[in-house]
């Protein structure tokens, strides 16, 4: 008989839940989806596991009998998957500075949860990277376009904070306004940064700017005092660059946080991590 482990699982959740529309929700699967698996599983060994006649869903005699022994498959498959779930490594690519507080409490909720490991790995192009299966999650802010066949998971939104070189006229004011930044040079992350001329209405962009590449040579760049640069207000908590100020911005759009990934790599692995990665 071709029965797989999906129908175990089906049956099991509906089983214990007694409830489709429950055991759906549990397993993250439609319920029509889920009425079919259950099908395709009584099919298969041509007998009625559940009696659906009543207001609720009932174990058959067979069918309680059946429970029995498929719990003990997949409690038995769980033991094994235990036993190497150390050694699955989940790959999370960064441009720059992980969100904080999320970052760690995402990965200590991940690991603790499932037994893997998540690899931190820092690259200039999360996006390329992703493409080229290098990473099975990036951390993406801004607005940005996904790979084809990529999904995107919002989390939250930055607030946005102004920094310039302790030499900068800047340094002067109290605040900057995100409708003044056009009168200033402005220094721009091209890869990974998440404002840029792109950022404004075509009107009101900055008309001086300068290009970098990474994060470290936008940084050098505003250190230097080639011009001023606009980043999520982590970056003031976590960065220690003796020639660098930050200055409030106000009225600035909010920076968005987001996660990128296929949905045919590590499927179940990465559905536990964005489980994880859900705001608290």
């Amino acid at each position: 008989m071709d029965v797989e482990l999906r129908h175990l699982r089906a049956f099991v959740s509906v089983a214990r839940h007694r409830s489709f529309s429950r055991a759906a929700e549990e397993l993250l699967i439609t319920q029509p989806a889920l009425s079919r698996t259950i099908a395709q599983l009584e099919g298969k060994l041509r007998v009625r596991l559940l009696d659906r006649s009543s207001r609720h869903v009932e174990l058959t005699g067979t069918g309680a009998e059946f429970l029995v022994h498929a719990e003990r498959v997949l409690a038995t498959l769980d033991q094994a998957l235990a036993v190497v779930s150390h050694r699955v490594t989940l790959r999370l690519g960064f441009s720059w500075l992980l969100p904080d507080p999320w970052a760690q409490q995402t990965v200590s909720r991940f690991e603790e949860t499932t037994g893997a490991t998540v690899a931190l790995t820092r690259t200039d192009d999360p996006l390329q990277a992703l493409g080229r299966r290098a990473l099975d999650v990036a951390v993406i802010r801004g607005d940005f376009e996904a790979p084809r066949g990529a999904r995107t998971v919002h989390l939250f939104d930055e607030p946005r904070i102004a920094v310039c070189s302790e030499h900068s006229d800047l340094t002067r004011f109290g605040h900057l306004d995100w409708r003044d930044v056009q009168h200033w040079t402005l220094v721009v992350n091209t890869v990974s940064g998440t404002t840029g001329p792109w950022s404004w209405p075509a009107d009101e962009r900055p008309a001086q700017i300068i290009e970098t590449a990474n994060y470290d040579e936008w940084l050098e760049t505003v250190a230097a005092n080639r011009g001023i640069g606009i980043v999520p207000e982590v970056a003031q908590r976590r960065t220690q660059h003796p020639a660098v100020r930050f200055v409030p911005l106000t009225s600035a759009p909010p920076s968005p946080v987001s996660l990128v990934h296929f949905p045919d790599a590590q499927r179940t692995l990465i559905r536990r991590f964005l489980d994880a990665a859900a705001p608290q």
